[in-house]
């Protein structure tokens, strides 16, 4: 039989995928000797088990008894025993951290018969009684599906009916009859009594949290940051101690550096006389732990003490659940603490020059996601908008949107294509479809570990919590700040790093970050607002330096344009990977494109060809000129010649009428016979790329023409053009051959009149799944590949990116099908076996061949990832996303091995 159940001293960290993190770092600090009550953890291969068979495993029963006995001897107490009883929190724990899961159950094995036994135990009856309603409260909710609502109803008629201001106004009299209110709506609701059995309690919870796997909270968690289904959860039952024991007791949240910014220091959230979930649900505001400092010096200096040996022993920043109880301190959970993405190149940096991490392990901690956060815009702070309130900046951005104050409001307006900010009094896991929704978060309690900033630091989102001024009133929807009352639609501005947020719109500057990626250092560190900002420069421009230092994929630009290209030289681009030829003939130009379709002899096409001609020269002059010295690759033409010639339907119509009028445009009348005898069903696979240049003489020789022209006109004003010429759409050799010869006779044509020996490496785009299968004989007729992972996608999957991300993308996303867009993240299954099978089959025929990727998965941190692994030489991506593509090449040399980057 499999064993599916340990006790905190049999397990360690790295188990997390049996333990689950929150189980395998209680087994570390039990291991360690830090406080930590006794327990146990039902393993996330009982849950498979569970999902797999429809129900718990054989045996598993036995296990939790056995276990749970050896926590009531170690304590000397029996689970719900009507004298002096154990009570256990019953908590869930994946391997990775999931807001969307199961809330916490506390004090379970309470019961009718024991809370008299815990008042005489504590020798506090109203200890007792807050233990029990908080138990029917939580067990109603979490584990028998209740409405929350009816709960916190009776609460705030409690405390009106005695004017208490909080919970912990009520007295035992007022907590008795709360909880019989409490089990009245738990029998109303569910046509049973609250289970008195406190086995029954245990198993009960332990089966919630195995069904919380599934519900669509969490899923909707899982397919947002892409978390396997298969992994399951653990179950983590604690013994409980208790923080609302009076005065001298407490329970916190704790960091080891402050997760918002990244400062030095302990830091973190208090509240006296509290249980476990008071802190992250935001229900009353925190004090600081300076304030239990003062409350409480003993135990602010153990957790201080353990909060360094926890810091030492992870070498991060930990997060930190802890519990005073009556003076005495224990930690009920840490892990690695989720951070903002400034304080993740700081503590990265931090952690570096306190010689507790190496540079390479630095870099591995921070993400080009991150850096893409760092890069937005901030709001202008000479703007003068009005101020509306202020609150806590828990998570940096700036966001502006219309006031949303629920989940379908968040969702509904974000689907029309309108930025909302979610405003509640607090958040629980309930409002995480909001959360993910919405451009930002505004709370009007909790504190910087409460629920609303926890998960937002981990989406990235802008948040800020604890605007006391704000009175959220969801009934009549509206929020009123003072005299002001807002609504829905109404728009507010957030800023989370101040915690300001501001009626009406604010404008935006760019970021001292960005600043730097496009100017330098010195412009960076000019604009950055305080010695904070300028830390956080420094620490970016430290890791993006080392990840250049370390990487070995070249990152090169899309740009089609000499001002994208200074753009993204600027930006430490190496080279340009793809100009895209076409792109230069939109507007006023694309009846030059016209006139060669439209010639009806060699002497008209000639002359059309001739036009471009010095159009193209200009073109590459400009950008060969941008990018001296670098490689620059130029994309023949790949037009599909729909989107230069008018629409056949209004062509058709605007002759007709013509025609009715008798004023006929012969020039309108030999369009529309151009473009029926091009028309196409499916343009985006038909008259394109290598096909047009096969089919239309001359058209790609003018382009070669032009570029070496450009190139001689450079060289001979002493710069050093580095010219590559590639052949779109190719799908067999001789398509290949065909065209290289046809360039080379031109390049040699040009040569010999200009005394300029022209050399410069002709390749290919693959972008088709034949290409890739026949890579070993293109590979004969082309000196690089360029894998065009857009179109590569499209043919693979049969998805048109246009049609398809609108229509049943939304559908597969929400069913499983697809877990991200392929067109955003390459597919590494699918369409990445064909790149390491076109790299693989390509190099076996000609070992020097260089490939590179020049779709936009170039920029993405996932699919650099792979390109890295299978070979590639470089990435090409758009100029904004060059210091991305740097940091994570550089971060795929440093973590090769590691699954997580994968």
């Amino acid at each position: 039989m499999p064993k599916y159940v340990y006790r905190f001293d049999e397990g360690r960290k790295d188990q997390r995928d049996l333990l689950g993190g929150k189980g395998a770092n209680l087994a570390e600090m039990t291991r360690i000797g830090l406080p930590v009550p006794p327990g146990f953890t039902i393993s996330s291969e009982a849950c498979r088990a569970y999902m797999r068979d429809g129900h718990l495993p054989p045996g598993l029963r036995v296990e939790v008894t056995t276990a749970l006995r050896q926590v009531e001897d170690a304590l000397g107490r029996r689970l719900g025993a009507p004298r002096d009883p154990l009570l256990v929190s019953v908590r869930s724990g994946a391997k990775v951290s999931m807001p969307g899961m199961m809330d916490t159950v506390l004090n379970v094995g309470l019961t009718d018969a024991s809370v008299q036994g815990l008042a005489d135990m504590s020798g506090d009856e109203r200890f007792a009684w807050d233990s029990y309603r908080r138990l029917v409260q939580m067990f109603g909710a979490t584990v028998l599906g209740i409405d929350p609502r009816p709960f916190g109803e009776a609460l705030d008629a409690r405390k009106a009916a005695v004017g208490a201001v909080s919970d912990v106004d009520l007295t035992a009299g007022d907590l008795r009859g709360l909880v019989d209110e409490y089990l009245q709506i738990v029998r109303t609701t569910c046509g049973r009594e609250f289970p008195q059995d406190p086995r029954e309690q245990l198993d009960l919870a332990i089966d919630a949290v195995f069904g919380s796997w599934d519900t669509e909270r969490a899923r909707l968690y899982r397919r947002r940051e892409r978390i396997p289904d298969r992994l399951g959860t653990a179950v983590n039952v604690m013994a409980m101690v208790f923080g609302n024991l009076g005065a001298d007791s407490g329970t916190g949240v704790a960091f080891t550096r402050d997760p918002s910014s990244g400062h030095a220091g302990a830091y973190g959230d208090y509240l006296p006389n509290a249980q476990g979930e008071d802190v992250v649900a935001g229900i009353r505001n925190t004090l600081t732990l300076d304030d239990l400092h003062a409350r409480d010096p003993t135990s602010y200096d153990e957790l201080l003490a353990a909060m360094r040996r926890l810091e030492t022993h992870y070498r991060d920043l930990c997060d930190i659940e802890f519990t005073i109880e009556r003076g005495r301190l224990w930690l009920l959970q840490t892990r690695v603490g989720k951070r903002t993405a400034g304080a993740a190149f700081r503590v990265a940096v931090q952690l570096v020059d306190e010689h507790l991490i190496t540079l390479d392990e630095a870099l591995a901690r921070v993400t080009g996601e991150q850096l893409g956060r760092l890069l937005f815009p901030q709001f202008d702070r000479t703007a003068g908008a009005p101020l509306l309130t202020r609150g806590l900046g828990a998570s940096p951005g700036a966001a502006v949107g219309e006031i949303v104050l629920d989940n379908a409001q968040a969702i509904e307006r974000t689907q029309a294509g309108v930025q909302a900010i979610l405003v509640r009094r607090e958040t629980n896991a309930d409002d995480l479809a909001g959360m993910i929704s919405a451009a930002g978060i505004l709370t009007a309690r909790g504190g910087k570990t409460s629920h609303a900033a926890v998960v937002a630091r981990g989406m990235g989102r802008c948040a800020v919590v604890g605007a006391e001024a704000l009175d959220v009133d969801e009934v009549r929807g509206e929020v009123r700040v003072d005299d002001a009352v807002l609504r829905p639609g109404d728009v507010i501005a957030l800023d989370g790093t101040t915690g300001e947020v501001f009626r009406g719109e604010v404008p935006v500057v760019d970021s001292p970050v960005l600043r730097y990626v496009a100017e330098g250092l010195d412009a960076g560190l000019r604009s950055a607002a305080d010695d904070g900002v300028r830390e956080l420069v420094h620490a970016v421009h430290r890791l993006l330096t080392h990840a250049d230092s370390v990487r070995r994929l070249r990152v090169r630009a899309n740009a089609d344009t000499a001002d994208d290209a200074r753009r993204a030289r600027a930006r430490g681009a190496e080279g340009i990977g793809l100009c895209r030829t076409e792109h230069q003939f939109l507007g006023e130009r694309r009846r030059h494109v016209e006139q060669v379709v439209l010639a009806g002899s060699e002497d008209e096409r000639q002359a059309a060809l001739a036009a471009l001609l010095p159009l193209q020269r200009a073109d590459f002059t400009d950008l060969l000129e941008a990018m001296d010295g670098l490689p620059t690759t130029i994309r023949l033409l790949d037009p599909p010649l729909h989107e230069f010639l008018p629409d056949l339907t209004e062509l058709s119509v605007r002759v007709a009428l013509a025609e009715q009028r008798g004023q006929v445009d012969e020039h309108d009348v030999r369009l529309l016979a151009a473009v029926r005898r091009t028309h196409e069903q499916n343009p985006m696979l038909g008259l394109r790329g290598v096909r047009l240049g096969l089919t239309v003489p001359g058209l790609f020789a003018v382009q070669v023409r032009a570029i070496a022209e450009a190139t001689v006109e450079l060289r001979r004003a002493g710069r050093d053009p580095r010219p590559e010429i590639m052949v779109p759409l190719v799908g067999s050799a001789r398509e290949m051959q065909l065209v290289r010869v046809e360039t080379e006779r031109v390049l040699a044509e040009v040569a010999a009149s200009s005394g300029e020996r022209l050399r410069m490496p002709i390749g290919c785009m693959i972008e088709l799944p034949r290409a890739a299968l026949t890579a070993q004989r293109i590979a004969t007729q082309a000196d690089f590949f360029s894998f065009g992972t857009n179109d590569l996608t499209q043919t693979t999957w049969g998805f048109s990116r246009d049609d398809v991300e609108g229509s049943f993308f939304p559908a597969y996303l929400d069913n499983g099908v697809l877990t991200v867009s392929p067109f955003e993240t390459l597919d590494a299954d699918g369409v990445g076996a064909l790149v390491r099978a076109g790299v693989e089959s390509g190099r076996s025929a000609r070992p020097d061949l260089h490939c590179g990727v020049c779709g936009e998965h170039g920029g993405d941190p996932e699919s650099i990832h792979f390109f890295h692994q299978v070979g590639l030489d470089d990435v090409s991506c758009s100029p904004f996303r060059i210091p991305v593509a740097r940091l994570e090449a550089g971060r795929a040399a440093v973590t090769v091995g590691d699954d997580a980057t994968v």
